[in-house]
């Protein structure tokens, strides 16, 4: 791995533990004001513990992956097809639209205006998706920011920006790696990253 994409991940890690200090603090404050009890955060972290979060994404790749007449449903009207795997769309997931990366073509999701997030697929957004630097990079240098984040794609792949809205959340359906021929979805989806999902990270095998 290269020091700049291991100085990317510390990046994160910071970030991440920033924001985790942050939330903390602002449970603690709204507990002591008794605006919340320990029930109500128990029921927020088991809820995207449990039924919103990027396993579910995950799951929907991979069954994509092995059955194509589901991929072509979910292609065609991704909310119906999710549905048929008992995941819910519900609020911020209402109007999904799926895109398939491949060895031509990467997709990737941004939303220049504020932070637009296929929740019910995907869960909490990570904080870069809703970085302004990043919405306005990654339009101006898709590629550039894409190596920061540990992808360097050919350079005859052909890179396709997908601008989610309140009106369509984009999702990408990962190209799948070779060498998985046979796979259950379960292995399959133990692969698959929030980031892959997004278009800022290809999914491969260990």
């Amino acid at each position: 791995m290269s020091d700049k994409h291991d100085g990317h991940h510390h990046e994160l890690r910071e970030t991440e533990s920033y924001y985790a200090a942050r939330t903390k603090a602002l449970e603690s404050l709204f507990r002591d004001k008794n605006l919340i009890g320990q029930d109500t955060v128990d029921r927020v972290i088991n809820f995207f513990d449990t039924e919103m979060g990027p396993f579910n994404g995950a799951k929907v790749v991979a069954k994509a992956w092995v059955d194509p007449e589901f991929k072509a449903r979910l292609m065609d009207n991704c909310n119906a097809a999710i549905a048929e795997l008992d995941i819910r769309d519900g609020i911020e997931g209402e109007n999904l639209k799926c895109v398939e990366s491949s060895k031509s073509v990467h997709h990737i999701v941004t939303c220049t205006l504020c932070s637009c997030w296929p929740w019910p697929l995907l869960g909490l957004p990570p904080y870069w998706f809703k970085d302004p630097a990043f919405r306005a990079r990654i339009v101006r240098e898709p590629r550039e920011v894409l190596k920061e984040f540990g992808v360097d794609l050919d350079p005859k792949t052909k890179i396709e920006i997908w601008d989610s809205s309140a009106q369509i959340r984009f999702f990408v359906i990962p190209a799948r790696p070779e060498g998985t021929e046979g796979w259950s979805e379960k292995k399959l989806a133990d692969l698959i990253s929030t980031e892959a999902m997004q278009g800022l990270d290809l999914v491969t095998v260990q």
